[in-house]
């Protein structure tokens, strides 16, 4: 995970443990709810939880995370790839193609 450091401008809160932060992400990703609906007992801010999404995703953490979920379930047998399911978010649609 990226560290964060604090603002060189002074101010700002207490830094917040990354696995909160990480929960809180998942439970919003997972469960579909706007960040401004974040549960307020996970201990991080929706502005915060998002911009750690948001810096996350472009440092490519998720990618990673992907990645070694996928070697280490393999690595067990846990992986059938005879069926392979595409999702659109995943996979590029081609333009005029229906």
């Amino acid at each position: 995970m990226p560290s964060f450091r604090s603002r060189p401008q002074g101010g700002g809160t207490a830094p917040i443990d990354q696995r909160a932060v990480f929960t809180a992400l998942v439970y919003v990703l997972t469960s579909g709810y706007a960040w401004r609906y974040l549960p307020p007992t996970f201990g991080v801010s929706p502005a915060t939880a998002h911009r750690r999404f948001s810096v996350w995703t472009a440092s490519g953490v998720w990618r990673r995370l992907h990645r070694v979920v996928l070697d280490e379930t393999g690595a067990r047998g846990g992986l059938d790839w005879s069926s392979v399911v595409a999702d659109a978010v995943s996979v590029r649609a081609k333009r005029g193609v229906r």
